[in-house]
């Protein structure tokens, strides 16, 4: 199984034995919800102000041909609010331990979503969906 992490919009992969051929283009864009009178749309972001509700798609043009791992760090300016996948693993400790919102804790309470610092895929080798999303409000 092979890793793809995203770290401040770059694709980095591990282990490092992996080929630069293997390697899968991941685009990740920044959307802003706004209120509509029909409902919520997506609109490219911009510019961003605190209190913004965004949502961060990561899509690839097709699965590899084997299981791998899609791991994204959290922009400090942001706060997670829920994952478009409810397969999604987070950490709240900078990747170190890894569980379910709702399972992971702070000290002696839970953690609350805000405090997710990392989230993680695994991805299916015949997985036939191409992006994962995730919401959060900038701080």
């Amino acid at each position: 199984m092979r890793f793809i992490w995203l770290f401040a919009g770059l694709l980095l992969l591990a282990p490092a034995a992996i080929a630069a051929e293997d390697a899968l283009s991941i685009t990740r864009s920044l959307y802003i919800a706004r209120a509509h009178p029909d409902g919520i749309a997506l609109e490219p972001a911009e510019t961003l102000r605190p209190g913004d509700k965004v949502v961060l798609v990561m899509a690839w043009q097709e699965s590899p041909g084997e299981p791998f791992t899609l791991v994204s760090e959290i922009p400090r300016t942001l706060a997670y609010q829920r994952s478009g996948d409810g397969a999604v693993e987070v950490s709240v400790d900078g990747g170190r331990r890894w569980g379910r919102i709702g399972s992971l804790r702070r000290g002696n309470r839970l953690a609350a979503p805000e405090e997710v610092t990392n989230l993680r895929w695994r991805i299916a080798a015949a997985e036939s969906a191409t992006m994962r999303s995730y919401s959060a409000i900038v701080r």
